[in-house]
């Protein structure tokens, strides 16, 4: 009996040594997404130091920054009342140079009438509902299928939690050209997860907490900021790297425990 390889997947090449700015569509800019924002702004100074081409980010969040959003989210008194997407976009563009872009917006599939507009290589979806993540799953699906596109979608990173539990999980949106390896079972298609959504029901209400104390009770103070970096760990060694043994991870802060997801 053949011992059986170890299964790997090797990153689509353009994003190892692209010729521009990787497109990111960030989708959320609330308690993960505002820590991502900031996790991936330090990604793209050390790729630029190291040769990179770097990110573009688009920040998309039809919401405003509220006070109970305040110490759980990288928002400060300054901008109560401000666009979430226009505030973190605009801080992180005058801290570190970038040229990001802020979108008052729900991304949906009816945002514009150039599809290509809302395209990007990879997209980082934080959002808190189901329907949300069914509905960018769509929009991906039918960019990825009818598109040729520098920023045609490549890869989905999701980032779901509850209030001291949460994944990271992440897709490829079509398949991905292998190169043969004696040593490894290549995969070129990472799974979609969406489906593990269509019969589950989100933790959230809808309604708005009242105070940072009511927000602490839906999620802890360091849930968001610990899935947020360790998810950008996976995106730096997709980029670094250039070679995935997982595809995403479950993190129970409780225990302090982290299972990884192999391919």
């Amino acid at each position: 009996m053949k011992p059986t390889k170890e299964k790997i997947h090797i990153v689509a090449p353009y994003l190892l040594n692209p010729t521009n700015p990787i497109s990111v569509n960030l989708i959320g800019a609330g308690g993960t997404g505002s820590q991502v924002l900031t996790a991936i702004a330090r990604m793209n100074y050390a790729l630029n130091n190291l040769g990179h081409a770097g990110l573009h980010v688009t920040i998309f969040d039809a919401d405003s920054v509220e006070q109970p959003n305040l110490g759980r989210q990288m928002f400060s008194e300054h901008e109560i009342g401000m666009n979430k997407a226009i505030a973190i976009s605009n801080r992180v563009n005058r801290f570190f140079g970038t040229n990001w872009k802020g979108i008052p917006k729900r991304f949906t599939t009816r945002m514009d009438t150039n599809a290509t507009n809302r395209m990007a290589n990879i997209t980082l979806s934080c959002v808190d509902s189901i329907p949300s993540r069914l509905e960018i799953g769509e929009s991906l699906n039918n960019f990825a299928k009818n598109f040729s596109h520098r920023d045609s979608p490549l890869y989905w990173m999701d980032f779901g939690n509850t209030r001291d539990s949460g994944q990271v999980l992440l897709c490829s949106l079509g398949k991905i050209p292998q190169a043969k390896s004696s040593a490894f079972e290549t995969v070129a298609v990472l799974p979609p997860f969406i489906s593990a959504f269509q019969n589950e029901q989100s933790e959230e209400t809808g309604e708005p907490s009242c105070s940072l104390a009511q927000a602490l009770g839906k999620q802890d103070l360091f849930i968001n900021s610990t899935l947020a970096n360790l998810g950008a760990s996976l995106l730096w060694s997709m980029l670094r790297e250039g070679v995935l043994k997982y595809k995403g991870f479950y993190l129970n802060l409780r225990d302090f425990k982290t299972q990884p997801i192999r391919l």
